[in-house]
């Protein structure tokens, strides 16, 4: 009997595996399919609201069959775009897809700059920078990206001075003058408006905030500027891709006027339009 369950489980286990992988595979060829849905990869808000404004109330119109969805994290996305589950995705700025592909080895390209997200610094325990305490504990976004613009948040608002040259991937070891003592707790970005109410402060992304009811234009004690920021939320697709007519048509969307307004109407300056 042992033998033969074992045997048994086998055999269903291998046969989990064979369909695990054809399921993965149909996802693979409908996703490149030019024919099929272009399906987008996105986080929930506000990028995914966005794809959802579009879907309803631009697609049809404009022949592209749109498919979303939604994923909580800032890495599957983009694994799911370069193994070809998605044929795109919503939801990350041109600092972080280079930072992406220089570690992961992959080949994502950007097709169409869409909205800018306000980096914020938000507390329970102070409703103004000078209310903060010396010794304060700050929560910042532990991926490389996000936290070296937590940082250069912190700075341009005088609570601390990095290095000359400390850019894109600057750390807490970058950091040459810190007059309040502040200390750093370095969080996944989706943790962080979690941690609110365990620290005195926290560095949160835009998305993440409103996720978390937090109105960024209201909420927070500084917000980065928009004027002359890198950081816009980008579509974007594997290298090869960039000229499949549904991405073609669905940039388009994305940077139009409809869109414009949506947003503007929708997120009271939390969301900036960047076309």
């Amino acid at each position: 009997m042992r033998n033969t369950a074992k045997i048994t489980a086998a055999v269903l286990a291998t046969g989990a595996l064979t369909l695990g992988l054809t399921a993965c595979g149909s996802d693979q060829d409908a996703a490149s399919d030019p024919s099929g849905p272009l399906v987008v990869a996105a986080t929930p808000v506000p990028h995914a609201e966005v794809l959802t404004y579009v879907k309803d109330n631009l697609a049809e119109k404009a022949g592209l069959d749109l498919e979303v969805k939604e994923f909580t994290d800032y890495v599957t996305p983009n694994t799911a775009t370069e193994d070809g589950s998605v044929t795109a995705n919503y939801f990350q700025t041109e600092p972080y897809l280079e930072d992406f592909n220089k570690k992961n080895g992959t080949h994502l390209v950007s097709v169409a700059s869409v909205h800018l997200e306000p980096l914020g610094l938000y507390s329970e325990k102070a409703d103004k920078v000078d209310g903060l305490k010396d010794g304060a504990t700050i929560a910042v976004p532990n991926d490389t990206v996000t936290e070296a613009r937590a940082l250069q948040l912190l700075a341009a608002n005088g609570l601390l001075t990095l290095k000359d040259g400390a850019g894109t991937s600057a750390t807490t070891a970058d950091i040459t003058e810190n007059p309040r003592n502040l200390k750093f707790k370095e969080l996944e970005a989706a943790q962080t408006p979690r941690s609110l109410k365990d620290v005195d402060a926290a560095v949160i992304n835009g998305n993440y905030a409103l996720e978390a009811d937090l109105k960024p234009a209201e909420d927070a004690l500084v917000l980065e500027s928009p004027e002359n920021n890198p950081n816009v939320n980008l579509l974007v697709v594997k290298e090869g891709d960039e000229d499949d007519p549904r991405v073609r048509k669905l940039a388009e969307l994305l940077t139009s006027d409809e869109v414009r307004k949506f947003i503007e109407d929708s997120y009271d300056g939390s969301v900036i339009p960047s076309f």
